[in-house]
């Protein structure tokens, strides 16, 4: 039925993990019984991780390596790996192991099950601050709530899909890829198995855990639903009708009470509240413009300069 699984793999200064990476990951595809690949898609490192994967490749000719001309981030890089691999399953995973390569063997069991998604979906996450995980889990309750397309909660981009989802993922051409939302999006069956998250085996994240975590879900927020500019609409409405009625209420003073004057303390408390409103509005506002800009200016997510074992695959 498959014939062929492709392991993406984006990295960035990851040389303390590649090594134990490819060992659990190899073992776990030899279980399987497919041919495979696994092609790491590099963001230009300052470390010895290029060299290490070159390695790699003399000693395993399934080893693959992508190299893009700068540092793109994750998202673009994981997308040029989804751009260049030739089988017919696809597995999209970290190298720091904080996601064990030993489950690709349960995701593959559900493939063949007629799924044609199915996602890792975290139950514990090891190593990581309680404001992190507070943030995580807002952030995961927002999106479900806003977002017109269902986002699994409590899921990164670890994930195996077959090519019918491959295929339409290559046709999406956003710029600020969202891969979780965008295979949300896409459809048809979807299933997952759930896991413990691990603390990085080794080395520091080259993500801002909570700048980062942030963007995230406000990508899952903009970029699939248009409810925040109706909200902003209903809150400008609500707060229109307040200010109105506190100008009521201040004329209302005047004729009752003409020595009265106005406190200066409400007044600046009035005036920076709604213009905190106001500019609110207008940032979220530039948010969705801003990404019609960049959509609108169509250039290319990633920009490959290297690429190496492609020549002669199966």
């Amino acid at each position: 039925m498959y014939k062929k699984l492709s392991i993406v793999v984006p990295v960035y200064n990851e040389e303390k993990n590649i090594d134990s990476f490819l060992k659990r990951t190899i073992s776990t595809l030899d279980k399987i019984n497919l041919k495979y690949e696994v092609i790491f898609v590099l963001d230009p490192s300052t470390d010895k991780t290029e060299e290490i994967i070159l390695e790699k490749i003399q000693q395993n000719k399934n080893i693959r390596l992508i190299s893009l001309s700068r540092r793109f981030g994750q998202p673009a890089a994981t997308m040029a790996g989804i751009h260049n691999i030739s089988g017919d399953l696809c597995v999209i995973i970290d190298a720091d192991l904080q996601d064990p390569p030993e489950i690709i063997y349960e995701m593959y069991n559900k493939i063949l099950e007629g799924n044609d998604v199915v996602y890792a979906k975290r139950v514990k996450r090891k190593g990581e601050t309680f404001f992190k995980k507070i943030i995580s889990k807002l952030g995961y309750k927002i999106i479900e709530k806003i977002s017109e397309v269902k986002i699994p909660r409590d899921t990164g981009d670890y994930r195996i899909i077959t090519k019918k989802i491959i295929d339409k993922l290559k046709d999406l051409k956003e710029t600020n890829a969202f891969l979780r939302g965008l295979v949300a999006f896409v459809g048809f069956k979807q299933t997952f198995v759930e896991y413990e998250r691990d603390e990085r085996k080794d080395g520091k994240s080259k993500y801002n855990k909570y700048f980062g975590s942030l963007k995230i879900a406000f990508n899952g927020i903009v970029g699939f639903s248009s409810k925040p500019l109706f909200l902003m609409s209903i809150m400008g409405f609500i707060f229109a009708i307040i200010s109105f009625l506190i100008g009521v209420y201040y004329i209302y003073q005047k004729i009752t009470n003409p020595l009265i004057t106005p406190g200066l303390s409400s007044t600046i408390l009035i005036i920076t509240f709604f213009a905190g409103i106001q500019l609110l509005g207008l940032g979220l506002l530039g948010e969705y413009i801003g990404r019609i800009y960049d959509e609108v200016k169509n250039r290319p997510n990633f920009i490959i300069d290297k690429k190496y074992n492609f020549e002669e695959r199966e």
